[in-house]
């Protein structure tokens, strides 16, 4: 848990044990480049041929370690990840371009591999020179460290303002051969599309080219950590990586639409939506987890866009979180997403019960039993446009006054 928060009333009721993924080991250490008294840097080293793929912000004041995986992904090799919670290295200038080159020197060195396959994920305060040499002071204990079971306390060494670990894991089928996904992620603020707002880890031992392992994990991203908003804000650090090393014997796989994958598609997608559900569960001050499904829209993107304008709303955020079953906010919100929408066709429901229809409340509505849906700590908001066969699924949270309180104090 985080050394500052209250463990989210959302949070699940357990953690997932991951299983190993044969020579993928994960070392953590205490480096205190900004947390004293906990693990706050991992090391992620992978077995040389294996392949890596990413989605990344699309913020245009990216962090220095972004710009580092953003100019090496399309090599597709990787030896290993370094990640570093508390210090986001963004906005830093050629400090920060320093700090990435010498904390990837460091650990290239100790493995004896090239240092363009040392990729390095940073999340934290903005604005603040990293102090890379108490990284590389801990190499050594992060390599040492390294364990192919040590999947929980990775995912805890990354965290900053999350009140737990968020891990997830899916098994697939490759033709005869069964292969492993394994992810875990950080997230609870400045969460929005393009990605939502993270640094994730995926591992597979399934065998699979760079330039595929890219379309199957940006397709993935698309319906699930593109499909997640806490509060609007897209961060300056977003960074999804995936590694496949390689280790499962199965055909080779050339295509991303080979027939063969469709299983593995299944568990990454599946895999990449747990995660992106619990980044909203632990929303900062979060007391409500809410499911918005649109349907009957323009098109697939119009869909979303429409959830997301529903979802990123303070209004109809803050009308959850105080339990008012408003729900005008929700018109308000379709309206101004900017998408086709027609008052006579849109129909709204709230926990399964129908509101508006033919351009109005339906008759006789009752409003007891919406009421006690937002009472509760799931809530489900149906959206139907009424005009196309698009559809999109988005996940949020509410707003209350903890997201102030965490936000008003992160530096302190």
């Amino acid at each position: 848990m985080s050394a500052n928060h209250a463990l989210s009333p959302l949070a699940p009721k357990t953690t997932p044990t991951l299983p190993r993924i044969a020579g993928v080991k994960l070392g953590v250490a205490r480096s205190g480049v900004r947390y004293q008294d906990r693990d706050d840097v991992l090391l992620a080293v992978v077995p040389a041929g294996a392949t890596i793929a990413g989605v990344l912000t699309k913020s245009k004041t990216c962090s220095a370690p972004v710009d580092w995986c953003r100019k090496n992904l399309a090599r597709g090799k990787v030896r290993a990840i370094v990640v570093n919670a508390g210090n986001a290295n963004a906005f830093t200038g050629k400090l920060g371009d320093k700090a990435v080159e010498e904390t990837t020197r460091s650990i290239a060195q100790a493995l004896g591999c090239p240092r363009n396959e040392v990729f390095m994920a940073s999340t934290g305060v903005i604005g603040q020179p990293l102090d890379w040499e108490k990284i590389a002071a801990v190499v050594p204990t992060l390599i040492k460290s390294g364990r192919e079971d040590a999947w929980s306390s990775a995912a805890a060494a990354i965290m900053t303002t999350d009140t737990f670990p968020k891990l997830a894991t899916r098994q697939a089928k490759i033709g005869e051969r069964t292969v492993t996904v394994n992810g875990f992620l950080k997230g609870s603020g400045m969460i929005a599309p393009d990605m939502a707002t993270m640094l994730g880890f995926a591992f597979t031992d399934a065998k699979i080219p760079g330039p595929v392992l890219q379309k199957l994990l940006s397709d993935a991203a698309d319906k699930s950590l593109n499909c997640v908003t806490v509060d609007g804000d897209t961060s300056t650090s977003d960074t999804l990586l995936m590694v496949a090393t390689g280790a499962a014997r199965h055909a080779p796989i050339e295509e991303a639409d080979d027939p063969v994958l469709a299983d593995f598609k299944r568990a990454l997608d599946e895999v990449l939506i747990e995660l992106a559900q619990l980044l909203a569960r632990d929303g900062e001050g979060a007391t409500k987890f809410v499911t918005i499904n649109v349907g009957g829209a323009s098109s697939n993107g119009a869909a979303r866009k429409i959830g997301l304008a529903v979802a990123n709303s303070p209004l109809v955020k803050t009308a959850i979180a105080g339990e008012d079953a408003n729900w005008g906010r929700i018109v308000m919100a379709v309206g101004k997403s900017g998408e086709r929408a027609d008052r006579d066709k849109l129909r709204i429901s709230i926990g399964g019960v129908r509101i508006t229809d033919a351009g109005q409340v339906v008759p006789n509505y009752d409003e007891a039993p919406v009421a006690q849906h937002i009472k509760g700590s799931d809530v489900v908001i149906d959206i139907d446009l009424g005009i196309g066969r698009g559809r999109a699924t988005v996940w949020t949270c509410d707003l209350t006054h903890g997201y102030i309180d965490i936000n008003g104090s992160y530096r302190s």
